[in-house]
């Protein structure tokens, strides 16, 4: 296939890229603006939750309120206010955040492009924002951390055994005696 020209236009924010060959003309579209300001967005969550700055108030956050968590079907009437204030700290000084970051940024908008990309974002990442807007998950996220303050963590140690090879493979390469 031989190419005889190419070119790069932009219109209505996506940048279509023109290949000219002698067979046809192939056109390749490359994310829009929206998809990169979004990907740009979730780069910036990742830096913002992993500073010590935002570390910090989750981990004080919980420390202050994880023993008001139970595992139990029926929630406290507590837990509303728990999870506004949460809300109110964590989400905003993640949106503070951003705004630095990004000009013009909205989080109503983040919120919605969020929700329909949610397979291209880490996992981790997807949860910990869910958390700013589903109240399960909240509670998840606190029953998790108490269960772990308590002890009471998931153990791989429990169902580990080990045992010696060389005592179990040392007959199999032992010369035979009866040779």
């Amino acid at each position: 296939m031989d190419i005889e020209e190419r070119s790069i236009r932009s219109t209505a924010g996506n940048v279509e890229e023109i290949i000219d060959t002698d067979e046809e003309n192939l056109a390749i579209s490359s994310s829009s603006a929206a998809e990169a300001a979004f990907d740009a967005a979730i780069g910036f969550v990742e830096d913002i939750i992993m500073e010590n700055e935002f570390q910090q108030l989750q981990q004080s956050f919980m420390e202050k309120y994880y023993s008001e968590f139970d595992d139990s079907d029926e929630n406290k009437l507590t837990y509303t206010a728990i999870f506004n204030e949460y809300v109110n700290l964590l989400e905003k000084h993640l949106e503070q955040q951003l705004m630095e970051r990004i000009p013009d940024f909205n989080m109503n908008t983040f919120i919605q492009l969020l929700m329909q990309h949610k397979e291209e974002v880490p996992a981790d990442i997807f949860d910990m924002l869910l958390s700013f807007t589903d109240f399960i998950t909240f509670k998840e996220m606190f029953l998790e951390y108490r269960a772990e303050k308590e002890g009471r963590g998931l153990d791989l140690g429990q169902g580990l055994v080990v045992t010696s090879l060389t005592s179990s493979h040392q007959k199999y390469f032992e010369p035979s005696k009866s040779q």
